[in-house]
Formats: C-alpha cells, structure tokens, sequence
C-alpha cells in the first residue's frame, strides 16, 4: 500500500499542474471507485464540475485538492491510493483504453491548459470523494501543500480528521507521541502502524526504521527511554526522507509517479523483503515473521526483544518538537 513518501510523490507531481486549475467535465466509469463518496450530499461528478481546485495537500497517507468555495461550502476532493491506486497526469488525447481507469477530470489550467488526471485502480480499494472541510483539533495547517496556503490550510477533510500527523509534519509533537508510547504495552511496531499515534510510517519504513536502530518490533513500545524514543523518530525521519528523495519504493508496477515512473527506494532496503540475506550490519541471515496478516522483517542477532525488568519506568517525554525538521521537497 502506497505510504507517505508514495503518496508525497504523487502530490507534489500533482501540485503545479491542479493548482488553479478548473474542473471542465468529470468521467466516472465506475462507482466503486467513489465509496468513500456520500451520494446523498450530490452526485460527484457534478458537484465537481466547474469548481477550482486550489492546492494539493497530503497527511500521511491520505491526498486532498481544496476546492473553492464560491458555489458551496467549503470542500475537497479527498483521494486515498488504496492497494493499487495510480493519480495520472496525462494530456487530453491520451488513449483512453486503459480497463483499470475509474475516473477522468479534465481540467483547464490558466497556464499549462487542457490536461486530464486518471485515477487508474486494479483493485478498486482506492477511492475519491468530495467532503467537507472542518477545523484542525490543534489549530495548526492541516497538511503539506509546499508552501501554498489560503483559508483553508489549517482545515482539513472531516474523513481524515482522525488521523494523526505525520513525523515529517512540522506541527507533528514528539512529546505527545512520546507520552503516547508510555502508555502503549503492545509492541512498538503496531503503534507505529497506528494511524491515531502516527501516521504515513507503513510496514516497509517501520521495518527499515526497527532495524536501524535495532529494536525489535514486538518490543513494548512503554518499554522505551526517552532517548530510545528520540532515535526511533530520528531512524523514521531519516528513512522516510530517504525514501522521499528516491521516489518512493516500487515493487511492481502498482506504484507510480503521476508520469507512470517506479520508485527506486526498493535498492536501499536493509530489512524489509530480505528473508535469508545477510543483515547488512552483522551478516546474520535475515529472517521474516507472520505480523498482523503481513509479513516482519528483522534480524535476529541485531534487533533481539528485550523485555523490560518488573518495576522499571516507561519512557517519559522530556522536550516539545517545535518545528525544525524540514518538510518533504
């Protein structure tokens, strides 16, 4: 499932090609792909045509386009990938042939013109809707949109209003993700996979980021010190930055850029997908691990559980994050 640097990669593509555009018309040819849809609130298609789209904004994993607001309230179109599911940009005669296309817009950009986002899905897990816009809990800009801002940045889509920031959000708390651990005795790698804790890590990153600093994943995550804390947000930044800068990991061709390019992050792995390979550290076979209906990759020399003395004291915070920590480019 694409994660937060799929997903960033698809929006920043996006980006200065929807920003000011005007939706012309909107081709739904299937509905599944509209679930996340209220029917009730308008028919999609034409609720969506002849508005402007204002910014892409991305939380973790979820992609909205603010809409505005001259005709209705204030809305967005709210995109989640799914399995499977592709944002393409294409130009107007672009064959459309494609049998996994759900949705066509064809918009009209004040500067690159006519142009047209696919939203191609083989498993039709993804979806599109338009929904309303409701104020962030803390106040704060809802999500990253590089820079662009208006009325809407500190309001986000009420389906993604549960989910938490991201580590790459400069708003995200470490204190409050700190004092979160302290209270979690499940094992640090589910509350890492925890979209109400944190959220965009995904099973890949959250293996590259266990392995890095060597810390089993069924580790209780209140078994954690403050400082054990401050690595593994650091190894989370520091992969998911990574992953960023080479464009996602691509294992198939269900992943892709809004240009239909793959990712290349799937080259710098050192645990994840590496069942019987040498630990790049020690040189210990690599083994993987049922998890949750997916699959754990580790070492088992490097990253061995170590459960914590009776009587010791969970991790507790000890500085507020404040910013600092760039945003994705």
């Amino acid at each position: 499932m694409p994660e937060l640097p799929e997903v960033e990669v698809v929006r920043a593509g996006l980006a200065p090609a929807v920003t000011g555009a005007r939706v012309v018309a909107v081709d739904v040819l299937d509905e599944r792909s509209l679930t996340r849809h209220d029917p009730v609130a308008g028919d999609f298609a034409a609720r969506l045509a002849g508005r402007r789209i204002l910014a892409a904004v991305r939380r973790g994993k979820f992609l909205w386009l603010p809409l505005d607001s001259a005709a209705a309230a204030d809305e967005a179109v709210v995109g989640h990938l799914g399995m499977s599911g592709q944002l393409l940009l294409r130009t107007p005669d672009h064959p459309g042939d494609d049998r996994h296309a759900r949705v066509r817009v064809h918009l009209e950009h004040p500067e690159h013109g006519e142009l047209r986002v696919d939203f191609i899905d083989q498993r039709t897990f993804g979806s599109l809707a338009i929904d309303p816009l409701v104020p962030t809990v803390d106040g704060e800009v809802a999500g990253y949109s590089a820079g662009i801002t208006g009325p809407w940045a500190r309001s986000i889509p009420s389906q993604v209003s549960h989910i938490a920031r991201d580590p790459l959000d400069p708003a995200f708390s470490d204190v409050a993700f700190a004092e979160a651990l302290a209270k979690r005795s499940s094992g640090i790698k589910r509350v890492l996979l925890d979209q109400g804790v944190v959220s965009g890590i995904g099973n890949i990153y959250a293996d590259e980021a266990l392995w890095q600093v060597r810390l089993h994943g069924e580790q209780p995550a209140s078994s954690l010190s403050t400082r054990r804390v401050r690595e593994l947000l650091a190894a989370v930044r520091s992969v998911l930055e990574k992953a960023l800068a080479e464009g996602g990991t691509s294992f198939d061709a269900q992943y892709v850029n809004v240009n239909g390019a793959s990712g290349y992050f799937a080259h710098s792995l050192n645990a994840y997908g590496r069942a019987g390979l040498p630990c790049p550290r020690c040189g210990t076979p690599m083994v993987r691990e049922a998890f949750m209906n997916r699959s754990s990759h580790r070492c088992p020399r490097c990253q061995r559980l170590r459960m914590p003395r009776v009587g010791s004291a969970a991790a507790t915070p000890t500085r507020a994050r404040t910013g600092g920590t760039p945003a994705p480019r």
